[in-house]
């Protein structure tokens, strides 16, 4: 553990050159009195880690220092690969770039740890988009890609319904979400998102913009994700269901915490082990779509409109069931 804190601590100093030993404590989640003793440890070693004295102080290495690969566990060497996975790297034109870095990452390896790219490659694919989904990227994603990368300003034109908007945006970042690309902006002091296959025309500007640092794409991405899903689910149908329906409709429902939150939110069971449930739902229709792929295992009790539909949609079952004729 310490020695693994220790390479840690010369990692952090070769990338960003000086740090106090407040920073570092926090980086490396211990105190700073473990900083010190860490740094005395690195100095016995031979290490050549220096005290800028003052309060623009701090530790950093002398003469250029820099430490090579030697210290990688075979997990860690075969991890570093692992994100490498051919696939949206080479989407948004990264591929030659992965490549080189790779290879420079190979030789720095120990011979011991050389095999860790076949070893991986053998065991592991990624493979991103939904089944039935068109696996091209969006043509104009290695420019924004690009754009992103070197913080440019980009005028994009894209497809609103059945017309085109065009948008000044500063472009932060792009997710990929079950094989759809889309990307996330600031538009004035708006955060804005967009899907890149609905962008008919890209202008990377010559002017650039300043970065928010605080900016966390991943955070934002979880908060914006949960947010359509609820916005979007604003209807409320009440089902009772069976042992085997439960299990049935957490397939059917598109998010999972619908099902979860549904059950946690649920009374006892009754007599014979069935559960009433209130769904959040898109629409009546949706819900119609999803529950009658549940067959007899789920009951609809409310709205009384969708339980019209599914004592409709039985009788018309039954009747073509009764009627022996159409399978002669």
């Amino acid at each position: 553990m310490r020695a693994s804190r220790l390479i840690s601590l010369v990692l952090l100093l070769q990338s960003r050159e000086t740090m106090t030993a407040g920073e570092l404590a926090r980086e490396l989640e211990v105190s700073e009195r473990t900083v010190y003793r860490d740094v005395l440890a690195l100095s016995a070693a031979g290490v050549p880690v220096y005290a800028d004295r003052g309060r623009a102080g701090g530790y950093r290495l002398l003469g250029g220092y820099r430490t090579r690969l030697t210290g990688l566990s075979r997990d860690e060497a075969e991890a570093l690969f692992l994100a490498g996975l051919p696939g949206p790297a080479g989407d948004m034109g990264l591929a030659d770039a992965v490549a080189a870095a790779e290879l420079k990452v190979l030789a720095a390896l120990p011979p011991s740890l050389r095999d860790a790219p076949a070893r991986t490659g053998q065991r592991f694919h990624l493979d991103v988009p939904g089944w039935f989904r068109e696996s091209a990227p969006p043509p104009l994603l290695a420019e924004l890609a690009r754009a992103v990368w070197r913080d440019r300003m980009v005028e994009l034109r894209y497809r609103r319904g059945d017309r085109e908007v065009g948008r000044t945006v500063a472009p932060y970042g792009l997710v990929l979400k079950n094989g759809v690309w889309y990307l996330v902006g600031r538009v004035g002091e708006a955060w804005r998102t967009y899907r890149v296959d609905r962008v008919v025309d890209v202008e990377e500007g010559a002017d650039g913009f300043d970065r928010d640092e605080r900016f966390d794409l991943g955070a934002y991405w979880r908060e914006q994700a949960g947010a359509f899903l609820r916005e979007l689910l604003r209807e409320r149908v009440t089902v009772r269901l069976g042992p085997v329906g439960l299990r049935l409709l957490r397939h059917a429902v598109d998010a999972a915490f619908v099902y979860t939150e549904a059950v946690a939110a649920a009374g006892r069971p009754d007599g014979q082990g069935r559960l009433v449930l209130r769904l959040p739902v898109e629409s009546v229709d949706v819900a119609y779509a999803q529950l009658l792929a549940l067959g007899p295992e789920a009951e609809v009790l409310d709205p009384p409109e969708l339980r019209a539909r599914f004592a409709e949609a039985a009788r018309r079952a039954a009747a073509l069931y009764a009627d022996d004729t159409g399978r002669r």
